[in-house]
This record gives structure tokens, C-alpha cells and sequence, in this order.
């Protein structure tokens, strides 16, 4: 029996580990160094083009966990100063 990875269309195969792979990345994307984001951003910029940075950059903050920390924090009301 072939391995799982050796399909009859290599494309999709590579297209399915590719996917796998950037769901990972993402998953643990504030677990990273600055430089390996750094490495990786740059390299999903190269590979799909400088149309794709903004848009990944404002994705990848919102992986981040003092980023998602933050938004929480900001998000939780205040009691107000009367007690009410």
C-alpha cells in the first residue's frame, strides 16, 4: 500500500500538506521566535506575492497570543466607579 501522500494527483497531495502545515504554523504562531514569524512571513509573502502581506500580517496579529490577550482584556466591561 502506497503512503497517504503518494496520491494519483501529487498536486493535491502537496496542495493537502501545504495546508496542513500553515494550519500548524498558525495554531502555533505566538509559540514561535520573533525570527522563525519573521522567516516564515517572509517566505508565505514570497510564494504568494506582496498583494498577500497586509492581509497575512493582520491574521497573524490576530494569532498572536498577547494580541488575543489584549483584545480580551479590552473587551471585558469595567464595573463603573458609582457601583452600579
Amino acid at each position: 500500500m502506497a503512503p497517504a501522500f503518494q496520491t494519483a494527483n501529487s498536486a493535491d497531495a502537496a496542495d493537502k500538506m501545504s495546508r496542513a502545515l500553515g494550519h500548524a504554523v498558525a495554531r502555533c504562531w505566538s509559540r514561535l521566535s520573533q525570527e522563525a514569524q519573521q522567516d516564515l512571513f517572509e517566505s508565505a509573502v514570497e510564494s504568494q506575492g506582496e498583494a498577500i502581506r497586509q492581509q497575512l500580517a493582520i491574521f497573524l496579529h490576530g494569532q498572536h497570543a498577547r494580541t488575543l490577550d489584549a483584545l480580551h482584556s479590552q473587551a471585558t466591561p469595567e464595573p463603573d466607579s458609582l457601583g452600579g
